[in-house]
């Protein structure tokens, strides 16, 4: 995470994958450019932070917390801009700069990212989305863990509702806030 100054957060769900070299830009990276100068003396602690800092919060548009749903799969060296909510199931190819947000299971990637394809049409990414596996009990993911990988949408389906009829409880949230992304 690079430049976490204020109160945004970056807010990452369960079962990512992270590859070497990804980068979360956090708010604090946008330098003023209202003034004369453009320095970015807020960086520095000190008698320069403490000078600039509340100019340096009032004056820069907040773009909201940085969330990345469950189950995202990000490529080498990937770098993710401030205020971009990803979300679950999706893929960052390597390199991609995601510059706005990204809709579930779909794959994104270049500078600045675009869609390269879904990975599933709209009836079933639904489907999954209220399968939820990742917050399944870990004990339910391990039972099921071939069928993750390689089965499809009814599979999942019949497992989430088979495992809700046995009682079996939903783990707890990891902080991520299902309505916002």
């Amino acid at each position: 995470m690079l430049y976490a100054f204020g109160p945004e957060r970056l807010v990452i769900g369960r079962f990512c994958s992270i590859a070497a070299g990804v980068r979360f830009v956090m708010p604090g990276a946008n330098h003023m450019s209202s003034g004369p100068s453009a320095y970015p003396f807020t960086i520095f602690p000190g008698a320069w932070r403490e000078a600039t800092m509340e100019v340096f919060l009032a004056g820069r548009p907040g773009k909201g917390d940085t969330v990345v749903g469950n189950d995202v799969w990000f490529g080498r060296d990937v770098t993710v801009m401030p205020g971009v909510r990803i979300g679950d199931g999706a893929i960052i190819a390597t390199g991609a700069v995601v510059t706005r947000d990204v809709e579930p299971y779909t794959v994104v990637g270049g500078n600045p990212a675009a869609v390269v394809r879904r990975r599933f049409g709209d009836t079933d990414v639904r489907r999954l989305l209220a399968a939820a596996w990742w917050d399944w009990p870990v004990e339910v993911i391990t039972r099921h863990a071939a069928t993750l990988m390689a089965g499809d949408v009814a599979e999942i389906e019949r497992v989430a509702a088979e495992e809700a009829g046995s009682g079996a409880e939903r783990a707890p949230e990891a902080g991520v806030d299902r309505a916002r992304r």
